[in-house]
């Protein structure tokens, strides 16, 4: 005798669906595919203003020398081939240069006073330095992580332990997205003229313990932005749509039966898949900006640059993209310091002036947060003689838009640029203050994880960086 297992309603709905209702559900997408509605964030309200609607992250891979950027350390010229006192540097972490001679080395190029207040900043950046009223110096950042992988990961996570979210994926989970027919959180990489192509592993825009639908999405700036994009040949659009549908009533029916978020991942990525195949083609198609705009980026279309990069993060920021995220690489200068920074500057300078003042110009810096950070600093001691080495209590960081203080400098460092001394600043205090400024607060702003509240912002006591705000 064959024993009776009751039937439960859901599941019983759920497989009397399947057939004739599945056929018909998939019938209703013959020629054509229905715009998914923008994705929404767990957060149906916000609890503080909302200032920034979208952040734009500037990543200086490799770990810039805030002493040939954004910190002038005349006392460091002056001490230039001295021993450096062991009174900063005794008992204390160094990367590569532990247990070495340590030897003052000076900026390696001038610095100049920009904007209304006469900031000093290096004179490689005379575009940036052209918009320095709308920017906010961190000169007093700090970080924990002293080498490049996991200070990548506690920049983008909170965390040196691999798995955990990336801000973007936070930012989106929380928010959602305003794009119906482009990811939510994307990122570009650009590499420059030094050619160190260090690997930017993908866990860093990972969604971690998140669902994984809020993971960021990489698109390349040059050939083809995603691979497999195209249909292969004899697949129209209208026959890719209909195929997409049907799956997507198979997993739906799968959904109501299984506890498994990734299931509702499969059908939205399924949905997005589609949609990008027709809007990522125009967003990477730059011949409608006009010569004008090409100039003021300095950049062509196609030619994967930085500038090309900032550009096209104009135009995500338009179509309602979160988060975005550009990597520029070669920044990781043991040797050879003063050609390197001046190859960087010469790459982004014109670039970052451009984003900022495109958004300005098209009202939307007051709703954009841009960020321009890499994941440590370089000491100011010589590394080999013409370079230096990883440094993580001291580098500078700087913010734009959406409610930033532009035009000042929060923070020092001491008079060799060795540590942050005053208004002393951490990756948690930025991420903080990120959410802040997007309407959430950081506290408690959280996921249940191995019995824990796990947050961007750590649970040592960051706190939003509230001097810089206007």
């Amino acid at each position: 005798m064959t024993a009776y297992s009751p039937l439960h309603r859901r599941a019983f709905l759920s497989r009397t669906s399947q057939g004739l209702g599945g056929v018909a559900l998939a019938s209703l997408f013959p020629t054509s595919f229905s715009h998914a509605s923008p994705s929404s964030g767990i957060l149906k309200t916000l609890p503080l203003p909302q200032k920034a609607k979208r952040v734009i992250w500037l990543t200086m891979a490799g770990g810039p020398s805030h002493l040939e950027t954004f910190d002038p350390k005349p006392k460091l010229v002056e001490m230039d081939g001295q021993p450096m006192p062991e009174s900063y540097t005794k008992g204390q972490q160094l990367a590569q240069l532990q247990g070495a001679k340590l030897t003052c080395f000076a900026p390696q190029h001038p610095f100049a006073k920009f904007g209304k207040n006469q900031t000093e900043i290096c004179a490689l950046f005379p575009q940036i330095g052209s918009v320095l009223d709308e920017i906010c110096l961190i000169r007093s950042m700090t970080t924990d992580a002293i080498n490049h992988d996991p200070a990548h990961m506690f920049m983008n996570t909170g965390s040196q332990i691999a798995g955990r979210p990336s801000m973007g994926a936070w930012v989106t989970y929380g928010l959602g997205s305003e794009s119906e027919d482009l990811p939510g959180f994307v990122v570009l990489t650009s590499l420059g003229k030094g050619g160190q192509n260090q690997p930017i592993a993908a866990r860093q825009w990972s969604s971690g313990f998140l669902p994984s639908k809020f993971q960021g999405v990489q698109l390349r700036a040059k050939g083809d932005p995603v691979l497999y994009l195209n249909n292969p040949p004899g697949i129209n659009r209208d026959r890719q749509g209909g195929d997409i549908a049907a799956i997507n009533v198979l997993n739906r029916q799968r959904d109501a039966l299984a506890v498994d978020p990734e299931i509702a991942t499969r059908i939205v990525q399924y949905e997005m898949a589609f949609q990008m195949q027709a809007s990522v083609p125009d967003l990477m198609d730059l011949s409608g900006e006009g010569a004008a705009t090409l100039e003021l980026y300095g950049c062509q279309p196609g030619d994967g640059s930085f500038a090309s990069n900032c550009l096209l993060a104009r135009r995500l920021a338009e179509r309602g993209t979160r988060f975005i995220q550009l990597y520029h690489k070669d920044w990781d200068h043991h040797g050879g310091i003063k050609d390197g920074v001046a190859y960087k500057a010469e790459e982004i300078d014109r670039a970052c002036m451009a984003l900022i003042s495109d958004l300005k110009q098209r009202g939307m810096l007051d709703d954009t947060l841009i960020v321009w950070a890499g994941e440590f600093g370089r000491t100011p001691m010589s590394q080999g003689g013409s370079g230096r080495d990883h440094h993580n209590k001291a580098m500078t960081v700087w913010m734009a838009g959406a409610g930033i203080r532009g035009g000042q400098v929060h923070g020092s460092t001491d008079e060799l640029g060795y540590a942050a001394v005053e208004n002393v600043t951490t990756v948690h205090d930025l991420h903080a203050t990120m959410l802040h400024q997007l309407g959430i607060q950081h506290e408690a702003f959280s996921f249940k994880f191995q019995g824990l509240d796990a947050k961007l912002s750590g649970v040592e006591g960051a706190k939003v960086i509230k001097d810089i705000l206007v």
